[in-house]
């Protein structure tokens, strides 16, 4: 991602930004930050970029015409999205970093004195934003905020993308406390859960955590997590149908856009796509009247949706621009315990394999597990592209990897095939090599995830098309039961598509 800061003290912008995580992303090229000196656009001889206002008034104000050539010389003959930092702005938020972080580039503005000639805010400006409500003697500082916001967003720039995902004002709770060594310090212990090694345990002290300190301290974000979880019961009326809806509340990645009774309207945090299901087609179509504003509002002229009533798919094609480009039913592991690895897998940490042995043993049979599972690294990233079609975009493959949600499945270090988890929560991305197949390489893999995610606390899930035979026989063989209805995937069809 590039960012180009146009200021009158780029040495502020570069020296702030170049130390830490921003910084370290930036030298590995993840990041480009440009800082450029508005200065050195001015046709004034004494290098001025300011006068005093027409009709009077304290202070002085930043000239046109310097700010519209530095504007020039980075927006390249286009018109990027270009953010000026003003107290007149929208506050920013969690929500507008996510929105800003789908840019490939952004311009920021920033400002000194009274402000900016008004008129060249009208010729080139496309944001207005503030960090707070005072007021600071330059935009330079909002300036570096907003970057450093928005670069944790960007794939590659956390050391461990999943906590990019799972922090503060996500879900809209605050961060769990953290603890580190010693276990005893000041006579205070730290909590035994995070002691025990129980992932599902972990997780659940966490959420609970974060929710007494959000009702404590942010009781702003307490209500809004409050109409999150009393949408629950009226999706779990029909738990099949609704799990990507309840697991994307139940993981902390929904904002709730629309609800009245058992019509519900989400937005996944994470990806925008967004999540529909009427009780009626009137209430339907206000969910999806609302749905278009909030889309509006984020920016998105043509939102990406799953609706969960074959009913309401001519008034999304009406009001949204959108057609169905698939149908799928869900699959659900609705069981609490793990599935037996035995003969199945190893993996390279080893405890999986311990298991697997153990298990063996006990049951009587000494089978060789059919593959090692591992993480995938973007060593594998052209592999993975090479073979695999149904999501043709490399960056989400690559998100979804350098996020650690994509493993591999490997025979005598060959890699035989691949499944992940998407941004929304679901199983798949599931690929297996035709030399690998009738192996259980598809079963090892599923298995595997389907584990993590119960050790996550997660409720394992995937999206089955109606006529994908094999899948739908694999998802059975592993114990998953299906919806009785489709749900249907709605998007804006490009010219390549159509």
């Amino acid at each position: 991602m590039r960012f180009h800061i146009l200021t009158l003290f780029p040495e502020m912008v570069q020296q702030g930004l170049a130390e830490s995580i921003i910084g370290r992303a930036a030298a590995n090229d993840i990041l480009s930050i440009d800082a450029v000196n508005i200065r050195d656009y001015t046709i004034d001889k004494h290098r001025k970029t300011d006068d005093y206002p027409y009709g009077g008034g304290a202070g002085m104000l930043m000239q046109a015409q310097p700010v519209y050539d530095a504007w020039k010389s980075v927006a390249g003959g286009g018109r990027p999205r270009t953010v000026y930092l003003t107290p007149q702005g929208q506050t920013f938020t969690q929500k507008l970093a996510r929105e800003l972080a789908r840019e490939d580039e952004l311009v920021l503005l920033c400002g000194h004195y009274e402000g900016i000639d008004e008129r060249v805010l009208e010729e080139i400006v496309t944001d207005y934003i503030s960090i707070g409500d005072y007021v600071l003697t330059g935009g330079e500082l909002p300036a570096m905020v907003l970057v450093d916001a928005v670069s944790r967003m960007v794939p590659g720039v956390l050391g461990n993308g999943v906590s990019g995902e799972t922090e503060s004002f996500e879900g809209d709770l605050l961060e769990y406390p953290q603890y580190s060594r010693p276990e005893e310090w000041h006579g205070k212990r730290v909590p035994p859960v995070l002691l025990s090694g129980n992932q599902k345990e972990i997780a659940a002290w966490r959420r609970e955590a974060a929710v007494a300190r959000t009702r404590e301290r942010r009781p702003d974000l307490y209500r809004r997590y409050e109409a999150l979880r009393a949408c629950l019961p009226a999706l779990k009326k029909e738990k099949l149908l609704h799990i990507d809806m309840t697991e994307l509340i139940e993981r902390g990645q929904a904002r709730l856009v629309y609800v009245k009774g058992r019509t519900v309207c989400l937005c996944d945090t994470a990806s925008g796509i967004y999540l529909h299901t009427a009780e009626n087609r009137e209430d339907g179509i206000a969910a999806l009247l609302a749905l278009r504003e909030d889309a509006a509002a984020c920016g998105e002229e043509s939102p990406m949706l799953t609706l969960h009533q074959k009913f309401m798919r001519e008034d999304a094609q009406k009001l949204l621009g959108v057609e169905e480009t698939m149908s799928f039913y869900q699959a659900v592991y609705t069981r609490k315990e793990k599935l037996p690895v035995s003969g199945l897998y190893q993996t390279d940490a080893g405890q999986q394999e311990k298991r697997a042995r153990r298990d063996a043993a006990q049951n009587g049979k000494d089978k060789k597990p059919a593959a090692e599972i591992r993480r995938l690294t973007l060593e594998e990233l052209a592999f993975v592209r090479s073979v695999y079609r149904t999501v043709d975009d490399e960056n989400y493959i690559r998100d979804r990897i350098e996020k650690g949600w994509m493993y591999g499945a490997f025979v005598d270090g060959v890699p035989a095939g691949f499944a992940g988890m998407h941004t929304e929560g679901g199983l798949g991305l599931l690929e297996v090599l035709p030399e690998y197949r009738k192996r259980h390489i598809g079963k090892a893999l599923e298995t595997y995830l389907i584990n993590l995610s119960l050790e996550q606390g997660m409720t394992p899930y995937g999206q089955v098309a109606e006529d994908n035979e094999a899948s739908r026989k694999l998802q059975e063989s592993l114990g998953l039961c299906f919806s009785r209805q489709k749900v249907y995937w709605m998007e804006k069809k490009h010219p390549e598509k159509l």
